[in-house]
């Protein structure tokens, strides 16, 4: 009796709820050298000749100089940085670049979101097409006024063959999100406004789940992670309330998982860029940081992208110090 109750004693010691298992599989820069001194807002996407990466490089933010450059991680190495679209408007004058996102169609064309402007005030969005994988690509296509297509994260095609943009828009003073439509081809293009409450929401990052439901997570000008819900495919969405994840207004990016694990890339933080973190939930109401990719007195680490691979892999990018771009590949196991 007394072993048996000694037994239940350690078990009422064993964690009820511990936390996911992170295994990192790869970490590293995706390049050593590259002929732009700066970088920023990296993006993912898997094809079947590997991980395809892509993000903005150029003198410094704003520049006109500034452009598009993918790199292919195939066979474990990376390759050099291939510029793939600029702002270049005529012989005398040329625009920065913005913001990439990659997504693939069902049918395997790869699509190329972008933005073009002096700012992200007056910027407009463009896409490029490429069939053969990224080896080469089409001439820019503008997206209609009044859309932007993914303004930072990536699109998600839901089980009707509905395409979602996670957009937003800043103008005079206003930061608000909302999402735009297209067909899985990049046809047909609608906007779904959505209230954005108490909130000035950008860049959100879309979430699906077993029910039905879909969630966009953005960051804010208030300090915490905006969230809304859409019960009806995206058709209408809650206004925009506070996850309570304290946030300090950069760029973040989210994953739902095949095994229903929603991931979330942040910046945990009240000011600074100088700790980015992983976050896991079930229900996208209840976050928990399960790794701590960076933690430095000083530096910026931001703008992060995640995608899942066919594998189950997770696979990550963030800016470095806007020098280079890391790339981390891990494992979540509960």
């Amino acid at each position: 009796m007394k072993s048996l109750l000694f037994i239940l004693a350690l078990m009422s010691f064993v964690p009820k709820n511990e936390k996911p298992k992170v295994k990192i599989l790869e970490s590293g820069f995706i390049y050593e050298e590259a002929p732009f001194p700066s970088c920023h807002a990296s993006t993912l996407v898997e094809t079947d000749r590997g991980i395809m990466a892509s993000w903005f490089g150029g003198t410094y933010e704003r520049h006109p100089d500034v452009s598009i450059y993918t790199s292919l991680l195939a066979e474990g190495k990376w390759s050099a940085p291939q510029m793939v679209a600029d702002g270049v408007e005529n012989k005398d004058f040329r625009n920065p670049t913005w913001n990439p996102v990659l997504y693939q169609n069902p049918d395997g064309q790869l699509v190329l979101f972008y933005k073009e402007g002096p700012n992200p005030r007056e910027w407009w969005g463009l896409y490029k097409t490429s069939d053969d994988e990224g080896m080469t690509w089409s001439e820019a296509v503008q997206i209609p006024p009044g859309m932007l297509g993914p303004v930072k994260n990536k699109a998600v095609l839901l089980p009707d063959g509905t395409l979602l943009h996670p957009s937003s828009f800043e103008t005079n003073g206003i930061w608000s999100m909302h999402v735009e439509t297209t067909t899985a081809d990049i046809q047909n293009w609608n906007k779904t406004e959505i209230d954005n409450g108490e909130f000035h929401a950008i860049q959100p990052a879309i979430l699906t789940y077993a029910d039905g439901k879909l969630q966009m997570l953005a960051r804010t000008q208030e300090g915490v992670i905006g969230s809304t819900w859409s019960s009806d495919g995206g058709k209408s969405w809650t206004k925009v309330e506070s996850t309570g994840l304290i946030h300090n207004n950069s760029g973040i990016d989210a994953v739902s998982l095949k095994n229903g694990m929603q991931l979330l890339l942040c910046n945990p933080i009240k000011n600074g860029r100088n700790k980015l973190s992983l976050f896991m939930s079930t229900d996208g109401e209840n976050w928990d940081e399960i790794y701590v990719l960076e933690d430095q007195p000083e530096g910026e680490f931001s703008y992060p992208a995640i995608i899942q691979a066919q594998d189950g892999s997770v696979h990550m990018t963030y800016t470095y110090n806007r020098e280079k771009i890391k790339y981390v590949a891990l494992t979540v196991e509960q």
